[in-house]
């Protein structure tokens, strides 16, 4: 299957088991007459590797190579489970078919705490010990709205000592999340924006 498929068939699976016209209040406060709830496609099984693959395409390719995704809990967690992986399959193919050139990436996935852990370490990352410091890093978002979910992962992961490159989402519903992010200086990719659900 080819990316341009996968994502054609993520879009279909998204629409049919996430997408709601509907009267809801979102995570942000704000009302809206639509609703997208990826964890319903994710959390599948048919879902969890397309969304893998197709997350995992665009940070493949940026370039110096990343070492880690995650974001804020709990809408990030499966998509950076299903990257992780995605990177140890794709790595594992290259190994044994004896491909050429330099290997697929691998990425460790981390989860970022709303509160920090209540005892032991206290820790705000999960999977931070695997992670060096300086380490590149791109956060998870799977809708974007005002941006405040993907900001307060960022600001954790700064804080954290690790770099983060870049917030890649699989929706942006484009309420201005998109440039609340930007404006922290990090680049934003959607695979999917408002008009691929409202036509």
């Amino acid at each position: 299957m080819s990316i341009a498929s996968d994502r054609q068939r993520l879009l279909e699976v998204l629409r049919q088991r996430s997408f709601e016209r509907r009267k809801v209040i979102l995570a942000s406060g704000k009302e809206s007459d639509f609703y997208i709830d990826c964890k319903r496609t994710a959390l599948t099984a048919e879902g969890h590797a397309l969304v893998g693959r197709c997350l995992y395409d665009p940070i493949a390719r940026l370039r110096p190579e990343v070492r880690a995704v995650g974001g804020l809990t709990l809408g990030a967690d499966p998509l950076a489970s299903a990257v992780a992986l995605t990177s140890f399959l794709e790595h594992e193919r290259w190994r044994l078919d004896g491909l050429g050139g330099a290997p697929p990436v691998l990425l460790d996935a981390f989860i970022v705490r709303k509160e920090p852990k209540g005892h032991g370490t206290g820790q705000w990352i999960e999977g931070r010990a695997t992670i060096p410091d300086g380490s590149r890093v791109v956060v998870l978002e799977d809708v974007v709205t005002t941006g405040g979910s993907a900001m307060k992962a960022i600001e954790r992961c700064r804080a954290e000592r690790l770099q983060v490159v870049a917030c890649v989402a699989l929706v942006d519903r484009e309420e201005g999340g998109r440039e609340a992010i930007e404006a922290m200086g990090v680049k934003v990719q959607a695979l999917f924006r408002r008009e691929d659900f409202i036509t």
